[in-house]
């Protein structure tokens, strides 16, 4: 599945991973970030993760988020948090949400990274579990 000038960033903060991804939004792109995603969330294991969508173009359909979680279900997403923000507005990104609730991902999406950022900093832990810190940790490039 080839990519189209698909740009990944990603920093690592306190005990959670920030990554944001740009270029062309196609259905191969969005695989891609979510797998680059993946190798990360393998390698630091981070308590929560924020993800700034920046990709330009039509919206996936509702199908394609759908078969994107089921590809995504019991490969290391569960148990952190994770707030999904597409500062370019929502689309079908709500459906997404839905879907990665059924399949036990502790996901929201958002348009406004302020109350995504406020979701993961203050949002009612579970029982035991503490509230993400914020601090600022190394950052990396991928370009695909």
């Amino acid at each position: 599945m080839a990519t189209d000038d698909l740009g990944l960033t990603f920093s690592r903060e306190g005990d959670g991973l920030r990554a944001t991804v740009s270029g062309p939004r196609t259905l191969a792109n969005t695989v891609a970030y979510w797998e680059g995603i993946l190798g990360e969330v393998e390698s630091h294991r981070p308590r929560w993760l924020f993800v700034c969508d920046r990709l330009q173009g039509h919206e996936l359909s509702i199908a394609d988020w759908h078969d994107l979680v089921a590809k995504m279900k019991g490969r290391g997403l569960e148990g952190m948090r994770i707030a999904h923000v597409k500062p370019s507005g929502m689309d079908h990104l709500e459906y997404c949400e839905i879907f990665a609730r059924e399949a036990g991902i502790d996901a929201r999406a958002f348009s406004d990274p302020g109350i995504a950022e406020r979701w993961l900093r203050y949002g009612v832990p579970e029982e035991g579990e503490a509230a993400p810190r914020r601090t600022r940790g190394p950052s990396r490039t991928i370009q695909t």
